[in-house]
């Protein structure tokens, strides 16, 4: 009997709406499978607990979580509390001290949809970008001066590292190299950022001579952009800096379906701490409580967990199972056509593993 210890997030929004769904679904592959065990413990930290204690977590939660093999994540962000708060006060910190480097996010259209982009079909719109996700543009390096008078002025640095860069270009080669991919593309704007972007570029270079099977090329990020709408059959493996990953990563939902389709893991992949699996949508306050929300990208980020547990054959029954309920086509949510509620979609998709068992 394996035994996996799974801290639950549910958070803000619709995050303790999808995921309810997802643990619903978790409990239904542990029953099928029989040889493994889930124990889950939920932390209601969140924007609520900040407004009633000052803090998104207790001092100890870091402490906490890394006790456990691996997190989930509803959704963090209330509109009574500023995002520089809900974000770097538990977000980033959880991604920084446990290590997960790597931002894992799937571009794939599901069988049972049609994309915005009405000419391209599902061969050509699946592939993964590599985000890195601890330094780059969202470090924590800068200040004000002179605040509330004329002569007011921010700074923000990036912070790009030799250590960094290699270890999230080297993740991408060694995903593209062990899937079967044969190509990596990066993003970059060394035309207009002078530092940062060079030395970027110079580190894939140089990892490329390690991974000669695999074609590389650097995109600029407007270009790069660009050909997510237009072009995104050329792409098998994308990797990209912080903030640039989380641009492209949005543009890349959007051309699938959707936010409330996509999933994402902040994973450390030496597996020395634990990695955290959460849906991209947000908490999305303008629907909370209505019971609408798409609990699609919480079950697939679910799929990912069970992937990166040892447990792939999982994690592609529970997307085979996503799959098959949108090809029916007759439960989906309003976000993708339907009526559907958040609870009859996760029910929906209950049904299915237990009819696919």
């Amino acid at each position: 009997m394996n035994h996996y210890a799974i801290a639950v997030i549910a958070g803000d929004g619709i995050g303790p709406e999808v995921m309810r769904e997802g643990l619903r679904v978790l409990r239904t592959i542990e029953q099928l499978h029989g040889g493994i065990r889930f124990e889950t413990s939920a932390f209601d930290w969140n924007c609520l607990h900040y407004q009633r204690h000052g803090v998104m977590m207790p001092k100890d939660g870091l402490e906490i979580l890394q006790g456990f093999d691996a997190i989930l994540l509803g959704a963090i962000g209330s509109p009574d509390v500023p995002d520089h708060i809900s974000v770097w006060e538990l977000i980033l910190p959880i991604r920084r001290t446990f290590q997960q480097y790597v931002n894992l996010r799937p571009i794939k259209l599901l069988r049972g949809l049609v994309s915005p982009l009405r000419e391209k079909g599902h061969d050509q719109l699946d592939f993964v970008v590599v985000r890195e996700n601890t330094e780059g543009e969202y470090a924590d390096m800068g200040g004000r001066l002179h605040s509330g008078t004329p002569y007011e002025l921010a700074i923000q640095n990036s912070v790009f590292t030799r250590y960094g860069i290699e270890r999230v270009v080297r993740y991408a080669y060694s995903l593209a190299a062990t899937t079967g991919k044969r190509r990596l593309a990066a993003a970059t704007k060394s035309n207009g950022i002078n530092h940062s972007m060079p030395f970027w570029d110079e580190v894939v270079h140089e990892l490329s001579r390690d991974y000669p099977q695999i074609e590389t090329s650097l995109f600029h990020i407007d270009a790069m952009a660009a050909y997510f709408v237009n072009r995104p059959e050329q792409f098998d493996v994308v990797v990209a800096s912080n903030l640039f990953g989380d641009i492209l990563t949005d543009l890349g939902a959007a051309v699938v379906g959707g936010l409330g389709l996509a999933p994402s893991g902040n994973i450390n992949p030496e597996k020395r701490y634990p990695s955290m699996f959460e849906p991209i949508h947000g908490s999305a306050p303008d629907i909370a409580g209505i019971g609408i929300a798409n609990p699609i990208g919480q079950i697939w980020s679910i799929s990912m967990m069970l992937d990166h547990l040892g447990h792939r054959e999982l994690g592609r029954y529970l997307l085979d199972s996503i799959e098959a309920v949108l090809l029916q086509g007759q439960v989906r949510t309003p976000d993708i056509g339907g009526t559907a509620t958040t609870q009859e979609m996760g029910e929906a998709v209950v049904r299915q593993l237990l009819t696919d068992a």
